[in-house]
């Protein structure tokens, strides 16, 4: 059993080989901190949990190469690692918007039909109105860009079930939208 080990005692386990339960229990006590910290400097879901997934792989690989010099330091490691990541994602956000300052002035952008205005609250309380198993199709299929074989996997349904179920959905999403068919 693992959890009753210092952060210590799993670093040098998990230096030592490939140790799996090290692991888990280093992932399921460090992602509730590095999500934490991705929601405050990133303010974005999705975002922090890019973050999370980043760092924690970035740890794994250097407890698994032993190149962490001092084992007790384990958090603030993973904080440094936080931080730098964030800086990292900081630089390349500002990096594109200096190109873009720089050369799309002489880019033209075709002149076409301008997208309707998207409304993210209204469509988060209608996707709440659909049925569990309608949510779980859409959700899957638009949020997770998943297939329909995938889809149906999933939820233990036939493609087809899965086809009319996300069909229906769609139409009940546009009405509640007030988007015409």
């Amino acid at each position: 059993m693992v959890t009753g080990q210092t952060d210590t005692e799993l670093v040098l386990r998990i230096g030592a080989g490939a140790d799996r339960e090290a692991e888990a229990e280093l992932v399921r006590r460090m992602a509730p901190r590095i999500r934490l910290y991705g929601l405050r400097h990133l303010r974005a879901e999705h975002a922090a949990d890019d973050l999370m997934q980043q760092v924690l792989i970035t740890t794994l690989e250097t407890l698994r190469a032993g190149r962490l010099r001092e084992p007790e330091k384990l958090a603030s490691f993973v904080l440094g690692t936080c931080r730098m990541t964030v800086l990292d994602l900081r630089r390349g956000a500002q990096r594109k918007e200096r190109l873009l300052e720089q050369y799309a002035a002489g880019l033209r952008v075709p002149a076409g039909p301008s997208l309707p205005h998207l409304d993210r609250e209204q469509l988060a309380r209608c996707v709440r109105k659909l049925k569990e198993r309608e949510r779980s199709v859409v959700v899957m299929t638009f949020y997770g860009d998943r297939d329909g074989p995938d889809v149906a996997r999933s939820l233990g349904l036939s493609e087809a079930n899965v086809r009319v179920i996300r069909h229906r959905a769609v139409h009940q999403l546009r009405e509640c939208m007030g988007v015409p068919a």
